[in-house]
């Protein structure tokens, strides 16, 4: 079972690239394998075409969105690691998400958020966004706080913080693995 660590700020000297690395480290050794895959990476156009996602049969007008549709569709399961911009979701990311369909549809997601109160709010906008393609959200998450689990831009996760990304580690894989299944 593969599971998609997604970085989903594409912002220069984003903090989100470190928030992932820190995940991606303490899911080794797990029973599924964690990849760690860079939005940024992948240089996506935003959504202009007419072409609706979810009638493309993941053969899509752009390259960038083929090799992206190819990196989510690897994976049965996701972490997005989402930062809380304005209060709300990163363009970056749900732009991301609004390319593709059939790639998500019936998998598991679980959430690792930050911001100046810790990406609750973000959480919370993402969930109803993730129904539409039928996705199962983990309710366990990690939230970080960028003024206080942070040095100098620098994770420095408070001592509870793995033990909480354990416990939404345990429930994604389990959601992973039951909706796999039901993939058939």
């Amino acid at each position: 079972m593969k599971i998609g660590i997604i970085i989903g700020s594409v912002r220069d000297g984003r903090i989100g690239a470190g928030v992932a690395q820190w995940v991606h480290e303490q899911a080794q050794g797990r029973e599924a394998t964690y990849e760690l895959i860079d939005l940024k990476e992948f240089d996506l156009p935003v959504l202009t075409t007419h072409q609706i996602p979810s009638t493309a049969g993941k053969d899509y007008w752009d390259e960038r969105v083929n090799r992206w549709s190819a990196a989510v569709d690897a994976c049965q399961g996701y972490v997005f690691v989402t930062p809380e911009y304005n209060h709300g979701l990163p363009g970056g990311l749900k732009n991301a998400f609004d390319l593709l369909f059939p790639e998500w549809w019936s998998k598991a997601v679980a959430f690792v958020s930050y911001g100046a109160a810790s990406g609750f709010r973000v959480v919370e906008q993402w969930r109803p966004v993730v129904a539409n393609a039928n996705m199962f959200d983990i309710k366990a998450q990690v939230a970080l706080s960028t003024m206080i689990d942070f040095t100098d831009g620098v994770l420095q996760p408070a001592e509870r913080h793995p033990t909480e990304l354990a416990a939404m580690f345990d429930s994604l894989e389990k959601a992973t693995a039951a909706l796999t299944t039901m993939r058939g």
